[in-house]
């Protein structure tokens, strides 16, 4: 991993103003991808995960939503800062993205050929042969069989995992050096799931593509990810290796998601523990912690200011109070990756 970073995030700040009042989506949050890793951000939904992936590449609707402030620094530039024009020639070259649902991200009345080909001609350049030629390629390195006669159907004719497939072959084809996947295997089976997975690692080691995976099955974190970014109530709560964070967590909620996760190694009759509460109202966030409310070793402090950051070794550091030394002494959750 480099030393200097390829992506860097400082203080984000995203609402969104619609009737109710200002939804404060994203709110300070900092972070930095280097290249040729995998950057597992995880979090229930409306942690604000998604969000902050929209905005590294400028598609926040505006209105209603608008980066309030931050910078988003890639290849020299903060990306808050360029035009829409600018913007149209980083997106899908430089920084791409595979979309949750393929179904609703493809053009159902455009052959899949076509909708690659269109891409690698935009961005590269090049003529029809040589774009078609390319298209072929980014198929067969996804794994679609018969790529030629593949180029010529239709997104209604390729199953779910397949679309996924053509989707990352879409993102893959102008050498993107990040690559962002919003849950991009949420609406397919187990097996399918594991194949995609299993492609992006394979991708990423061939290509050194720097991929932000956003999730919230930490089961793909310890099998995919380098390092976890953990949300909550449009902050980061949590960052670090992904064994520090499975061995070591030390922030509540972290631990809360790590106890609602399946385990092999225990007994059959033990019972997920889901997190009791709910997740703050982001019309009027809290002015401390975001999980005071739901957290069961909540102090006064928690609840009235947002604590520091603490450094736990070089790569993991953590955002709460208890690690303060006048905090009580608290268990620590110790997990093990299987």
């Amino acid at each position: 991993m480099g030393t200097n970073p390829l992506l860097e995030v400082s203080d984000l700040h995203i609402s969104f103003q619609v009737d109710g009042g200002e939804v404060q989506a994203v709110r300070g949050v900092t972070f930095a991808l280097h290249k040729g890793e995998m950057l597992a951000v995880v979090g229930e939904s409306g942690s604000g995960k998604s969000v902050t992936a929209l905005s590294l590449m400028r598609l926040i609707p505006d209105p209603p939503g608008r980066i309030k402030q931050g910078k988003i620094m890639f290849d020299g530039k903060d990306l808050t800062k360029l035009s829409e024009r600018e913007m149209f020639q980083i997106r899908g070259s430089k920084i791409a993205m595979i979309f949750q649902d393929p179904m609703t991200s493809l053009n159902p009345t455009m052959t899949v050929g076509r909708q690659i080909i269109e891409g690698i001609r935009w961005h590269q350049q090049t003529g029809v042969t040589e774009a078609k030629e390319k298209a072929v390629e980014m198929l067969k390195l996804v794994g679609i069989p018969n790529p030629e006669k593949r180029l010529t159907q239709y997104p209604h004719e390729f199953s779910g995992g397949m679309r996924q497939r053509v989707m990352i072959a879409m993102a893959l084809a102008c050498n993107p050096q990040v690559l962002i996947a919003d849950e991009p295997t949420t609406a397919l089976d187990v097996t399918i799931q594991a194949q995609i997975l299993e492609l992006m690692k394979k991708l990423q080691r061939e290509t050194d593509t720097a991929i932000i995976l956003i999730t919230h099955d930490l089961g793909v974190v310890a099998e995919t990810a380098d390092r976890v970014a953990v949300m909550y109530g449009g902050r980061l709560v949590e960052t670090g290796g992904v064994e520090e964070i499975f061995a070591d967590a030390r922030h509540p909620y972290t631990w809360g998601l790590l106890d609602s996760m399946p385990r092999l190694d225990l007994p059959r009759d033990r019972h997920l523990e889901p997190i009791p509460g709910s997740p703050p109202d982001l019309f009027s966030p809290p002015a401390g912690c975001p999980f005071a409310d739901r957290c069961p070793h909540a102090m006064n402090i928690c609840h009235e200011e947002m604590p520091p950051v603490t450094q736990i070794t070089s790569t993991h550091q953590v955002f709460c109070w208890l690690e303060d030394p006048a905090a009580p002494s608290v268990e620590r959750k110790k997990r093990i990756i299987g």
